[in-house]
């Protein structure tokens, strides 16, 4: 399926490496001019080299997510440069420890929840006027099975990716009356940092390349799209629809 995103403007977090340089370039593929936002310079410049080599435009934005008040300052440079957003991929996240709760240090669990549950309400409250304004909106929030598996050690993680979920549920019954379509996304094991981190002794060549999963994602942002509240996975690179209990 051929999705046209010419003339869209595309916002995604996590943007330097993994699924979201991957989901990044796809967008810019499909048409968008997609603003990039990441820690790492480095490899926002590389996803810049990539976009370019595809015909398509970016604009790079780095900063730390843990920077509240940069995000608070990226919605409204977004306004004063384009005036709205039509896409959201809120991908950014941080692992954070495989430990037992009880051993889990105060400032890691606080990191977690800082930069997978706060930033993302934060970008939500940033954008959310933003995407308001476009006549087809569309954020894609990205989950984790995590998030209903509640593995034993997994405990920041699980927890931060089930509020992450619940914030992205909230969103779209608060806005199911307009064009806003809002759906979380479990991209399932996939070839990145983080899954090496997570399962250092996995052969990464059994899991999908985050290029394939990025394909998988992209219909979400379509114009097409019509569902909003839901949850979806990425099975062998394909969306499956999830329901969540009402």
């Amino acid at each position: 399926m051929t999705i046209n995103l010419e003339g869209k403007i595309a916002l995604v977090t996590g943007a330097s490496r993994g699924i979201g340089y991957f989901t990044a370039l796809e967008l810019a593929k499909a048409g968008a001019h997609v603003i990039a936002c990441a820690r790492t310079v480095g490899g926002l410049e590389d996803l810049d080299d990539a976009i370019k080599s595809v015909g398509g435009s970016a604009t790079l934005v780095p900063f730390d997510l843990a920077d509240m008040n940069a995000i608070d300052a990226l919605g409204a440079s977004i306004f004063e440069r384009w005036g709205k957003l039509d896409i959201l991929v809120a991908n950014a996240g941080v692992l954070g420890v495989i430990s037992p709760i009880g051993h889990i240090e105060a400032k890691t669990f606080e990191k977690v929840m800082n930069i997978n549950v706060t930033a993302t309400w934060r970008l939500i409250r940033s954008v959310d006027p933003l995407l308001s304004r476009s006549e087809a909106g569309r954020a894609a929030i990205l989950s984790s099975g995590a998030a209903h598996k509640c593995r034993p050690f997994w405990g920041p993680y699980s927890a931060s990716k089930a509020a992450v979920e619940a914030l992205a549920r909230t969103w779209a019954g608060e806005t199911q009356r307009t064009p806003l379509r809002i759906t979380s996304v479990d991209p399932g094991a996939t070839r990145t940092a983080m899954r090496a981190q997570a399962v250092p002794g996995e052969n990464p060549d059994t899991l999908p390349h985050p290029s394939e999963v990025a394909k998988a994602i992209l219909p979400l942002v379509g114009p097409d799209v019509t569902e909003t509240g839901k949850l979806f996975i990425v099975r062998e690179n394909k969306l499956v629809d999830y329901r969540l209990p009402e």
